[in-house]
């Protein structure tokens, strides 16, 4: 049993903070009391974490670091654990380069593993399970957390701080095609893509395949497109095209404000997960190559939904990431420096099957 300290006690955050306290000591830190009162039967800490000092002050007596906080904070939050010398597994999205931190992590000591959500995550996992077993040509994930019910005008909910969503939205996606990286704007090739028990949905372009670029480059064509309910995105391109999503100020009555955060602050209400709905995540992942000589497709298809008064999408992100913090904290995973998850593709079967006791199910296709 190890003393573990999870930073974020969002809807995803307090979701790992109750899974790992199953097994190990849990302490949960969030600026949010409110948050933190929902996590009854767990010791909590109310405190700032984006305060370097506040934050390394707070992990100093403890064997591992969780992170869970918006992705907006995501960089620094795990530069400064790294310079306290401990381990971190974390599921913040951020916009910087985690390999700037791998040199640090090294000369620390540190086992560090970012992104370990669902895709990236997961999808990540997959990848580096079977690129040690085949040479793979084309790898596609197409993957999305939806709400059940569908409500005009944005036909969504999120579970992750509104800016962290909104990023998407504007952060350019990067793919690989024929060996070459292709920068388009988020939000372009729209496609309609059917899935069984859900029906259509629209993919798009989004910056999803991060580390992937760089540790799968011997791969000539991976792409990682959102989904979300048809018609959804034309709306989003149209606040984009105005200037909604801006982080440059502009001047109202006096004041200097980021239209980006008047928008946040619009759209979290419309977008908020309120008491009584249910989502679902939808994950399809194609693989081609060569496997012993043949060719070879192995698809993977996750249908998750809410269940057990727990949302899909914190089920489906924080139970990869919690699983991951087991395999570090039990020694069974030691690589020192920033690790992004596809280096766990030889633990997938201990994380799939994690998954799968908590009902999380990937169904496999060879083909």
């Amino acid at each position: 049993m190890a003393n573990i300290i999870v930073l974020g006690a969002g809807l995803v955050g307090g979701v790992m903070a109750k899974d790992l306290a199953k097994q190990h000591n849990v302490t949960s830190v969030d600026i949010s009391k409110k948050n933190l009162d929902k996590l009854g039967g767990i010791k909590t800490i109310c405190a700032d974490v984006s305060n370097t000092k506040t934050l390394q002050n707070l992990i100093k007596d403890f064997d591992l670091v969780v992170g869970a906080v918006p992705g907006f904070m995501g960089y620094k939050m795990m530069k400064d654990v790294i310079e306290a010398g401990k381990n971190i597994v974390d599921i913040s999205f951020y916009p910087e380069d985690p390999f700037g931190l791998d040199k640090l992590a090294k000369e620390k000591g540190v086992v560090a593993v970012m992104d370990c959500g669902v895709a990236p995550g997961m999808g990540n996992i997959i990848f580096g399970h079977h690129d040690s077993k085949m040479e793979i040509t084309d790898y596609e994930c197409l993957v999305g957390g939806l709400p059940e019910k569908r409500e005009w005008p944005y036909e969504y909910q999120a579970v992750f701080s509104p800016i962290d969503v909104i990023e998407e939205y504007i952060r350019p996606a990067r793919y690989v095609q024929n060996s070459h990286m292709i920068t388009k704007e988020a939000l372009s090739d729209t496609e309609l893509i059917e899935f069984d028990e859900i029906g259509t949905l629209e993919s798009w372009n989004s910056d999803g395949l991060r580390s992937l670029i760089k540790t799968m480059a011997h791969v000539p064509n991976m792409i990682e497109k959102t989904l979300r309910y048809p018609g959804c995105v034309e709306y989003l391109k149209v606040l984009r095209a105005s200037g909604f999503f801006s982080y440059e100020e502009v001047e109202i009555n006096g004041t200097m404000i980021r239209p980006v955060d008047m928008t946040a602050k619009l759209l979290f209400p419309k977008w908020e997960m309120k008491k009584g709905d249910k989502d679902f995540t939808v994950m399809r992942i194609i693989m081609k190559g060569l496997e012993n000589g043949k060719e070879v497709t192995y698809q993977y298809n996750l249908l998750d939904r809410f269940d057990n008064d727990t949302i899909s999408m914190a089920r489906t992100t924080g139970f990869t990431c919690t699983a991951v913090a087991n395999l570090v904290v039990n020694g069974e995973y030691e690589r020192v420096g920033i690790s992004p998850p596809e280096y766990l593709g030889g633990h997938f079967e201990f994380v799939r099957n994690y998954l799968e006791e908590r009902g999380v199910k990937y169904k496999v296709i060879k083909k």
